[in-house]
């Protein structure tokens, strides 16, 4: 088999993670661990391997050295498809086009099989050679990322437990991307170096119920909508957290006059750069603010009958620099009507900054370099989703989030939607990323 038929066939076992856990099929998760053992055998006789928790996996190379090892992080679920939108069934795993332009097609391609299944095909390469690694290389791969997280919780309080003090942890995050900033054309390859924290709030409004036929003048379903809509038309108040200038003041070199001058004197012109950045698209408006969006309404049971309770869940993306009770305090003010209750259903603080300057910037800076074109830009940023790697963060100051593929706003676009897909050879090339990271010193 080649590495593109091993992917597919992992693509196509259903390991899909729901909110309500009675959803989830445990036994498809029990495949796809019976698949990588049966697909990776050199990995599975020499790296010790333990299941830890409800699924999570945690493998062990040993290596010249066990001092700060290298963790490797990926997740095997993925999230729920939506029926009917998709052009390619999404567990088909099929090629579409050929040649350079062939892409496979399927839920989890980028998010995070292509990340999983890529570490892997490294492991097992490096394994055939003969290579021992300079330092011990752990590989995390939790199986509830896109719902609790539980699952590197208990990895990472598993390695805290055996005193490993890992010297850098790379997960999933930013891609290699073009376009990502005014002025700078050549491709830059977004490292992420702090996530925001999220959290979920919940606004109940309530009232009497009753008839439809007889509505009050504000009826609960009113009040919640006008709540939501408020939220929305009082955003978050912009900032330029130092992660967002660190990415501005590296990029600087790699644009022309008199963008290089902006971005050099970022902290300076930040009131301007923060408006600007928030006007572009939602990617920059994310980089400088905290986020918050309604997901999820309910009201009535029926549809004439009067909601005696209408709720809606609001996504929270916190940036570097707020925090979950400052969250609150904005919300409760831009609603303002104390008869909408608010209410934290759960949530976390934003992750602590990783450096951007350092040896473990560098030896990923490198193997960007190296393996995916020396014309591409490292460049640091704040993640603007949650990953696994927040858990990790106790156990090291060098945690990052990138994954190396380089990714069009189309596909981008496609996580968590419809048609999720990788290019072939970005994927192939993804694999040599991850076998030099090993291998560096």
């Amino acid at each position: 088999m080649t590495p593109t038929d091993r992917f597919r066939e992992l693509l196509r076992i259903p390991t899909v993670s729901y909110a309500d856990a009675t959803r989830i099929d445990p036994d498809a998760f029990a495949s796809f661990r019976a698949a990588l053992e049966r697909l990776y055998p050199r990995t599975h006789a020499r790296l010790e391997r333990e299941i830890v928790g409800d699924g999570a996996l945690l493998y062990r190379w040993p290596g010249s050295a066990s001092e700060e090892p290298l963790v490797l992080m990926a997740h095997q679920d993925v999230v729920p498809v939506v029926p009917g939108e998709w052009g390619h069934a999404p567990f088909d795993a099929d090629i579409v086009g050929e040649g350079e332009d062939a892409s496979i097609h399927a839920r989890g391609a980028i998010d995070d099989k292509g990340a999983l299944v890529a570490i892997l095909e490294a492991v097992e390469a490096l394994l055939q050679e003969g290579v021992t690694p300079p330092r011990d290389v752990y590989l995390a791969f939790g199986h509830d990322e896109e719902t609790r997280g539980t699952g590197a919780q208990a990895l990472a309080a598993l390695l805290r437990e055996r005193g490993v003090r890992p010297g850098l942890v790379l997960d999933e995050g930013g891609a290699v991307v073009t376009g990502v900033l005014p002025g700078l054309s050549a491709p830059a390859a977004m490292i992420g170096v702090a996530e925001r924290g999220i959290a979920t709030f919940v606004l109940t409004a309530r009232e009497a119920g009753g008839h439809a036929s007889t509505p009050p003048r504000m009826p609960a379903t009113a009040r919640l909508a006008r709540a939501v809509d408020r939220i929305r038309r009082r955003p978050f108040p912009v900032r330029l957290a130092p992660p967002v200038r660190a990415l501005l003041a590296t990029a600087a070199p790699h644009v022309a006059q008199p963008l290089r001058s902006v971005f050099a004197s970022a902290g300076v012109l930040a009131p301007v750069l923060t408006r600007v950045l928030a006007a572009l698209g939602p990617e920059t408006n994310a980089l400088v603010r905290t986020t918050a969006v309604a997901t999820e309404l309910t009201g009535a049971t029926g549809r004439n009958v009067l909601a005696t309770t209408a709720r809606a869940w609001v996504n929270v993306r916190l940036v570097t620099g707020d925090s979950l009770e400052a969250a609150e305090r904005h919300l409760r003010r831009a609603i303002g009507d104390p008869l909408v209750e608010i209410e934290v259903e759960d949530g976390s603080e934003p992750s602590p900054v990783s450096p951007w300057r350092g040896e473990a910037w560098r030896r990923l800076a490198r193997t960007v370099t190296a393996t995916l074109g020396d014309e591409v830009v490292p460049l640091p940023y704040v993640q603007l989703g949650a990953s696994d790697s927040r858990w990790f963060t106790a156990l090291t100051d060098t945690v990052y989030r990138f994954t190396p593929f380089r990714l069009s706003r189309a596909e981008r676009d496609a996580l968590h939607a419809a048609d999720e897909r990788i290019g072939v050879e970005v994927w192939l090339r993804g694999i040599g990323f991850y076998r030099e990271l090993i291998i560096a010193r």
